[in-house]
């Protein structure tokens, strides 16, 4: 005799079964900050609007930062920040689609502004008329010719010994460095933990007091 199963049955059987899958809150309030990002991300790419307008402009002026930390005075082919303007349009692009898996949000996005800034430095290699040094549009009548050149010499001092850092210590230490972020959210953006983070970052700092002390 064959065994056979109710349709209540069956209905509570999947019901408890999707009861027990993780669900991600949709749940936001304002302000957007680190701590409830993902909670406005998962509401964003639920198709609420207001979600994703907080979470655009939160997100714009850490990339701003973080583009102009990583493509420091080059001049590209795109500014900083017209990059970090594509990574937002890249992020917006990528809501309705994005799956909240258990990675930060940031994580995500962060990855997207490597991508963009990956193919800045690939398109400035292509381009050798590019020049390295960003001459700016109007004198700067606050600093003497002579401050102007010791500025563009330390900057392409800085450049040469992050130069000598390997991708991931690089990228940890101008988070951590110049934008000011804390081992917790580097570990976040890079996904790893935030002893790794600190690890890395004293590695990096150790190879730099290295290389300027040769």
């Amino acid at each position: 005799m064959l065994c056979t199963v109710e349709p209540d049955e069956a209905l509570a059987d999947l019901e408890a079964e999707l009861s027990a899958l993780p669900t991600v809150s949709t749940a936001w309030t304002r302000p957007v900050t680190r701590g409830n990002i993902d909670a406005v991300a998962a509401a964003a790419s639920a198709g609420d609007a207001a979600a994703t307008d907080e979470l655009l402009a939160f997100l714009r002026p850490i990339m701003v930062r973080y583009c102009r930390g990583k493509l420091g005075r080059m001049r590209p082919v795109n500014s900083p920040d017209d990059v970090a303007q594509e990574v937002c349009l890249a992020v917006f692009r990528a809501l309705p689609t994005y799956r909240h898996l258990g990675r930060p949000f940031l994580s995500f996005v962060f990855g997207v502004a490597a991508h963009k800034v990956a193919d800045v430095h690939r398109a400035a290699a292509r381009d050798r008329s590019l020049p390295t040094a960003e001459t700016p549009d109007l004198p700067d009548v606050e600093e003497s010719p002579e401050q102007i050149a010791l500025r563009r010499e330390l900057v392409e001092q800085t450049g040469g010994l992050l130069r000598t850092l390997l991708p991931r210590q690089r990228e940890i230490l101008i988070m951590r460095v110049v934008l000011g972020m804390t081992a917790q959210e580097t570990a976040d953006a890079v996904g790893t933990t935030p002893d790794a983070v600190r690890v890395a970052q004293h590695r990096a700092l150790t190879r730099l007091r290295r290389t300027v002390a040769r």
